[in-house]
């Protein structure tokens, strides 16, 4: 009797604890939370990550080797375009350019006196003529000798050969003033590379040299980006760059600004890919530039490449992969059945698919439930 009550407590004991633990336990672990597909449009995306660059950097540079007197500007201000950036030590070609200046003055009014005295010739010269006509007529008629004849007509081709050599010294003269112009504009030229401007709107990004360093022509002193030209050089896989237009909405998030979203458009696609990493660069322009922004500063980049019409869409939780095969755990009939799916288009946390009914119940796969398998009973 007493080893009766003792089975039949144990199996009471043991079927309590199996209630227990199918309620508890096995219930709970092959109870799957589902859904069913939803119909929509979708806006297919591709994400790259980039860097801040721009299509044009300025590099502010020496023209001539110097020593910098002084910089108008640094890191980090705006500039306007034709604005004094930088003066170089022109040490004493301003006394040069004045002392070449004198020369020409000096020429000009050389060339004045000679045309003043070629004016005095000319009136020697008529007198002159006057004197040798009438000796000439005197002498035809034996009123004046040969000697005074002769003195006559070489005084007026002594005067005509001093007209000549003033001409000839004005001709001079007026060479000398080109001459003495042109050494002053050459000067001029040169002391204008000692002052150095600003070749556009721009935003100064860098500063490579200061006050009172010597520096050679080439040698870099500011960057300067005109903020029209910046953009994100964004990386992106070749597999999934084809379907990329200039033109293209997209959406872009600075590593500053991890939060916010910028607005940005596709600006161009370079020809050439990377051979090495099979990247093709894509250049997204933001529609709005932010203030300050930072060459080089890492992006993330989503393209707007195309738009999916009343297309079933599931969330990115529920695919998973098998041998290789795309797929969700359907519920057919309180069995797990894994049925292929073909992925259209990936946007954020959602995909679209076809090959699926829209009725489907789907189950969301969970660590903290039983793994599924075909045929599986499920609650």
């Amino acid at each position: 009797m007493k080893k009766t009550l003792k089975y039949t407590l144990i199996a009471l004991i043991l079927l309590a604890g199996g209630a227990i633990f199918y309620n508890k336990v096995y219930i709970p672990k092959s109870t799957y939370a589902k859904l069913t597909p939803t119909r929509e449009d979708m806006q297919l995306q591709t994400f790259g990550i980039g860097n801040v660059g721009a299509k044009e950097i300025y590099n502010i540079t020496a023209l001539t080797a110097s020593k910098i007197k002084a910089l108008h500007t640094d890191e980090g201000e705006w500039v306007k375009k034709g604005e004094l950036l930088v003066e170089m030590d022109s040490v004493d070609l301003p006394e040069i350019i004045k002392e070449a200046k004198i020369s020409v003055q000096k020429a000009k009014m050389e060339v004045i006196a000679s045309r003043k005295d070629l004016d005095a010739l000319y009136a020697q010269k008529n007198l002159a003529l006057v004197t040798y006509n009438r000796y000439k007529k005197l002498k035809i008629h034996s009123f004046a000798s040969q000697s005074e004849y002769d003195k006559a007509k070489a005084d007026l081709d002594a005067i005509k050969a001093q007209i000549d050599a003033t001409k000839a010294h004005i001709n001079s003269a007026l060479q000398e003033v080109k001459l003495a112009q042109t050494n002053v504009k050459a000067l001029e030229v040169k002391l204008s590379r000692y002052k150095i401007y600003a070749p556009v709107d721009g935003y100064v990004i860098a500063k490579e040299a200061e006050v009172a360093q010597s520096i050679v022509p080439t040698q870099s002193i500011f960057k300067i980006v005109n903020p029209q030209d910046v953009w994100i050089r964004t990386y992106i896989d070749e597999r999934i760059s084809g379907n990329i237009k200039v033109g293209e909405d997209a959406t872009i998030r600075l590593r500053s600004h991890a939060k916010k979203k910028f607005k940005g458009v596709v600006k161009r696609i370079v020809a050439q890919s990377d051979a090495i990493t099979q990247e093709r660069e894509v250049d997204v322009a933001f529609e709005k530039l932010p203030i300050p922004f930072y060459i080089n500063e890492q992006a993330e980049v989503l393209i707007d490449t195309k738009t999916l019409r009343n297309i079933l869409i599931i969330p990115a939780k529920v695919v998973v992969y098998k041998r290789g095969t795309a797929g969700v755990w359907i519920e057919q009939n309180g069995k797990a059945h894994f049925q292929k799916v073909t992925i259209l288009g990936i946007n954020k946390k959602k995909i679209a698919v076809k090959n699926l009914q829209e009725n489907a119940l789907i189950l969301l796969p969970s660590k903290n439930k039983k793994p599924l398998y075909e045929g599986a009973r499920v609650h």
